[in-house]
C-alpha cells in the first residue's frame, strides 16, 4: 500500500531511472570528441620531442667515443670514421672524416615519424639543426620549435 500524497509506482509511466538517455549520450561523446581534438595532437608532439633526444644523446655519446679514439690513435680515422654508427629505425645515422682525419662530422636524419628531421656534430662539440620542419635550420640542436637545447 503507498503512502498517502505518493503514487502507486507500480502503476506509475514515470521513467524508472535505468539505463541513458539519448541525448546523455550524445553529450558524453561530444565532451570525447572534443578532449580527444585537444589530447592527440599534444602526445603526438611529446612523441616526436622524444625521439629527437634520442638523436641528440646519441651524437653526444658518439662524440665522447671519438674523442677517446682520436686519444689512443691521434687521429678520427682513415678515410672513414674510426667508429661505426648503426641506425636506428628512427634515425639513421652517419659520419664523415673531414681535414685528413683531424676533424669529423656525425649527423642523425630522421625516419618515419621523424623525417624531415636532422642534426650533426663535429669533433669541436659544434651542435647544429640542419633540418627542423617549420621552422629551417639553426646553429644548436632544436627539440622545440624556436628554442635550442
Amino acid at each position: 500500500m503507498p503512502l498517502p500524497g505518493c503514487p502507486d509506482m507500480k502503476h506509475s509511466n514515470a521513467f524508472n531511472g535505468r539505463g541513458f538517455t539519448l541525448i546523455e549520450l550524445v553529450i558524453v561523446m561530444a565532451i570525447i570528441g572534443i578532449l580527444a581534438a585537444i589530447a592527440v595532437p599534444g602526445y603526438s608532439q611529446y612523441v616526436v620531442r622524444g625521439r629527437l633526444t634520442e638523436a641528440t644523446g646519441t651524437l653526444s655519446a658518439y662524440r665522447l667515443r671519438m674523442e677517446q679514439a682520436y686519444q689512443d690513435n691521434g687521429n678520427y680515422g682513415a678515410g672513414a670514421c674510426s667508429l661505426p654508427m648503426t641506425s636506428t629505425t628512427t634515425f639513421a645515422y652517419t659520419c664523415a672524416v673531414t681535414n685528413g682525419g683531424q676533424g669529423f662530422t656525425a649527423r642523425a636524419t630522421g625516419q618515419g615519424t621523424v623525417s624531415g628531421y636532422s642534426f650533426s656534430i663535429d669533433e669541436q662539440g659544434a651542435r647544429q639543426t640542419l633540418a627542423f620542419p617549420g621552422v629551417g635550420t639553426a646553429n644548436c640542436w632544436m627539440i622545440r620549435a624556436g628554442s635550442c637545447s
